[in-house]
């Protein structure tokens, strides 16, 4: 695949500034202060996505729904306030249809989620087609739904007229440091695109804050939350939370 070390025509402009993505915290009764953090004032967030157990779960759990309440009634969730997404485990296409487009009808029915974030989207071009399936029957769920494929990784250009955004690198700091983009989203505005990296240190937030918008992504997570066999760097709050609202909030020219 083509890549380039020099930034995309487009950059990060003041009608698509840098913003967050919440991959996934963990459930509200173990991370409470995190998912009460979403919804303060001024919080640059573009969605956040809500994963009770690889999805819905097997039943409605009141915990997610008081969150889930939260945060949709911060801002304008339908048009211009920030998403809470659904997490549907594609699983590199393991999953059938059936199984996703029916998680995401318990996540419309049980929490009134406003998109979905298939999470371990195939990347590759043979693959396109059954991923656009699934989209075009998620998208007739409701209005306005926003769609975020999680491939992590850049893949065949045909995925980004699919969807409403992309997530084209998800890994570690030093991976992210030294990645390159693909020559095709050159020709994409940076909405498309959104990065999460872990493991990013305090003193190297700037450096990686700069290859986001040198890169042209759109929506970004940063923690130093680092990535093991047996833990989540999603699941808790970035160490630096108060440093990266500030730095990418409102009023803060990029």
């Amino acid at each position: 695949m083509p890549h380039l070390t020099t930034p995309p025509a487009a950059a990060a402009t003041e009608a698509g500034r840098l913003g967050l993505g919440t991959p996934g915290y963990a459930h509200p009764l173990l991370a409470p202060v995190e998912w009460a953090e979403l919804t303060r004032p001024g919080t640059p967030l573009h969605w956040a996505v809500l994963n009770v157990t690889d999805g819905p779960g097997g039943r409605p759990d009141a915990h997610c729904a008081e969150a889930a309440g939260r945060l949709r009634d911060v801002g304008d969730p339908g048009r211009t306030g920030p998403r809470l997404l659904g997490h549907l485990a594609m699983r590199d296409g393991a999953r059938s249809f059936g199984e996703l487009i029916g998680d995401a009808h318990r996540f419309r029915d049980w929490y009134g989620v406003g998109g979905f974030y298939l999470a371990d989207t195939p990347a590759d071009r043979a693959d396109l087609p059954a991923v656009r399936r699934v989209v075009d029957a998620l998208r007739g769920l409701g209005d306005g739904l926003r769609i975020v494929l999680g491939h992590g990784t850049h893949p065949y250009e045909g995925y980004a007229e699919t969807a409403d955004q992309l997530v084209t690198f998800s890994g570690a700091w030093a991976d992210y440091r030294w990645s390159l983009v693909a020559e095709w989203t050159a020709d994409y505005p940076p909405e498309l695109f959104c990065h999460l990296v872990h493991g990013v240190p305090r003193t190297h937030l700037e450096e990686a804050l700069r290859i986001a918008r040198w890169q042209g992504a759109g929506t970004i997570w940063f923690t130093d939350r680092r990535g093991t066999a047996d833990r989540d760097p999603w699941a808790s709050m970035p160490g630096y939370w108060d440093e990266i609202v500030s730095r990418i909030g409102p009023g803060v020219s990029e």
